[in-house]
């Protein structure tokens, strides 16, 4: 249990962190979604842009069988790094938004 709640602080903190980074436009609010219970976990730009409607998630992860899971990367950083600088370990994180295939070459878990 201890290590389900390290993971889901070190989720909630790149969250925080993420939410200010990109923040340009004033009628866009970033917003952090938290599903504690069934581990699921966002970064959803919400607003409007002149008369365009902005709606789209940044950042996705899923808690799912003690492992973390990078579903969405909708940045340029390498969020696996920096979980792994939070203490989490990199066996028990995976890059969910490639494939099985390919997750085998990295340095990650596969599943």
């Amino acid at each position: 249990m201890a290590k389900l709640e390290q993971y889901r602080r070190a989720i909630q903190q790149l969250l925080k962190t993420y939410q200010t980074l990109g923040k340009s436009q004033p009628d866009i609010d970033r917003q952090i979604i938290l599903d504690t219970e069934h581990d699921h976990y966002q970064l959803v730009n919400v607003g409007w842009h002149n008369d365009r409607r902005i709606y789209g998630c940044v950042l996705h992860f899923d808690i799912q069988d003690g492992k973390i899971w990078i579903q969405h990367n909708g940045t340029e950083f390498k969020l696996a790094d920096e979980l792994v600088a939070l203490g989490v370990a990199k066996q028990d994180i995976v890059l969910g938004f490639q494939s099985p295939f390919k997750r085998q070459f990295t340095e990650f878990a596969v599943s």
